[in-house]
């Protein structure tokens, strides 16, 4: 048996998942009672595929700046560095249907973005490494599958 880990993640059997899927990875209470959601999107099957991270890159800039539109209580979308999902945190929001609908409309919005947000030297770290075509094939991957998001374990 493996040692519990402090990491959530590090928990999960990677070998079981089956990718792609949105999953509840845990909940924070703070001490005023808000709570924290912490989601895992995983787009792409641990260990088998990953995202190249130009598009990855161009993705995430598409997604940190859509989501807020379709929802006010998002914290953070940060990239895995595994380069196979997401992390996504919401504060006080725990209707995961919802989670669902927020990342299908953000996700459209990459299908019809015409530019990769904050893509330039001044205001991203590594502006030389994007595509947007790549962020929207991402996309279309992660949409084909939009009814099997709520499956996290294969059968």
């Amino acid at each position: 048996m493996t040692k519990k880990m402090n990491v959530e993640s590090f928990n999960l059997d990677h070998t079981k998942v089956a990718a792609p899927y949105i999953r509840l990875a845990g909940t924070t209470t703070g001490k005023n009672g808000d709570v924290i959601h912490k989601y895992d999107i995983r787009f792409t099957q641990p260990n088998k595929e990953h995202m190249p991270m130009d598009g990855l890159h161009s993705i995430e800039h598409l997604m940190a700046e859509n989501i807020r539109n379709h929802h006010a209580s998002v914290v953070d979308i940060s990239p895995m560095g595994c380069q196979t999902g997401f992390y996504l945190s919401v504060i006080n929001h725990d209707n995961y249907d919802e989670i669902l609908d927020v990342l299908e409309k953000t996700l459209n919005d990459v299908l019809k973005a015409e530019e990769v947000p904050a893509c330039n030297e001044i205001q991203c770290g590594w502006a030389a490494n994007h595509s947007l075509e790549g962020a929207k094939e991402i996309a279309k991957n992660m949409l084909a599958k939009r009814g099997e998001w709520h499956v996290v374990f294969a059968e």
